[in-house]
């Protein structure tokens, strides 16, 4: 508990959270994002094929 307090007793802190919060998003974001258009590409591929 004394980590959190560390975190969210400073402004400074409280933005740091919010940082590593906004990286995983975009982490997952952009997983989903290239993972989606892999699939895309893969689809299209099939069917040019075919």
């Amino acid at each position: 508990m004394e980590l959190f307090n560390r975190i969210f007793d400073s402004y400074v802190g409280i933005l740091s959270f919010a940082v590593i919060l906004f990286m995983l998003g975009m982490a997952v974001w952009f997983y989903r994002f290239f993972m989606n258009k892999i699939a895309e590409e893969d689809k299209a591929r099939k069917n040019k094929q075919h």
